[in-house]
């Protein structure tokens, strides 16, 4: 009964992974566009001191502009929005897909092949350099210097 009741745990773990419930308010909930795509009227469009518009002419353009951004938004992303969904979510899926598949077994290869000629290498830097460098360091040790002031 406890094997049945944490296979139905892991389904339904399984299953809200894809199903999972998304936020409709705070849509950028990790907040990745919070620089880029903040543009409102007085962003783009402003009038200095002594050269100003008709009242009504400043307040139609405020109008138009945020309302025409809206909508123009909202087509399309309700024309193009799902295609480049599909287009990301493909992209994403072959780039997870090769990392998986191709770059980290490559990466795993490497290590265990690099592991087998580090070992060689060491042996011989240790069988050929340490004896050379060591007879240096014997010849090198009677070497007295000093210095004198002369004046």
């Amino acid at each position: 009964m406890a094997e049945e009741h944490s296979q139905l745990e892991e389904r339904i773990i399984i299953k809200d992974q894809h199903t999972k419930e998304i936020d409709l308010v705070n849509r950028d909930p990790k907040h990745i566009n919070e620089d880029v795509v903040k543009v409102d009227f007085e962003d783009v469009i402003a009038e200095p001191v002594g050269t100003y518009s008709f009242d009504g002419v400043w307040k139609t353009s405020y109008t138009t502009f945020t309302v025409s951004k809206y909508w123009c938004y909202r087509l399309l992303s309700a024309l193009l929005g799902i295609p480049l969904a599909v287009v990301w979510g493909f992209l994403f899926a072959l780039i997870s897909f090769c990392h998986i598949w191709a770059v980290v077994p490559c990466i795993k290869s490497y290590l265990i092949e690099i592991q087998c000629v580090s070992r060689i290498y060491s042996l011989c830097i240790h069988t050929f350099c340490d004896p050379l460098f060591e007879a240096l360091s014997k010849i090198c040790t009677n070497i007295r210097v000093a210095v004198r002031k002369e004046i």
